[in-house]
């Protein structure tokens, strides 16, 4: 997955929206106003920031090395995932959909709600679903 391919995946997510709050070179994807990644390129190599499971953020360092403690985010929360090829695509999408899901966990119940009759809860949750059944 490329940084295109990211930012077209991190759209997909229901409600989700991007804008600028740290300059032009680095989307910020939200649902609602809460942030859950980000995107954007050091030496023509993309990277992404998504929140994470505390447990689970140290198991995916562990795991691949391009997985890094989140840059300039709380490193429990957050990690930086550079897209250089060696995290295979539906593991950066399942990370993707985690960070989306944590987000819309912690909405106001009214945003929560709203957005679990519109897009259902398993299309906001899906990834939770099988961090929990672990």
């Amino acid at each position: 997955m490329d940084g295109e391919q990211a930012k077209a995946y991190f759209l997909s997510r229901p409600a989700a929206w991007h804008d600028f709050p740290f300059g032009p070179d680095v989307y910020v994807f939200k649902v609602k106003d809460k942030m859950f990644g980000t995107l954007g390129w050091e030496d023509e190599l993309a990277r992404i920031n998504l929140k994470c499971d505390p447990e689970q953020a140290l198991m995916l360092r562990d795991i691949f090395a391009a997985v890094l403690p989140g840059y300039h985010m709380n490193k429990a929360h957050w990690n930086t995932v550079l897209l250089d090829g060696t995290v295979p695509r539906g593991e950066l999408e399942r990370m993707i959909d985690l960070s989306y899901a944590l987000v819309v966990k912690r909405l106001k119940k009214a945003e929560r709600v709203q957005l679990e009759v519109e897009f259902g809860k398993h299309a906001l949750y899906r990834a939770l679903q099988s961090l929990n059944a672990r």
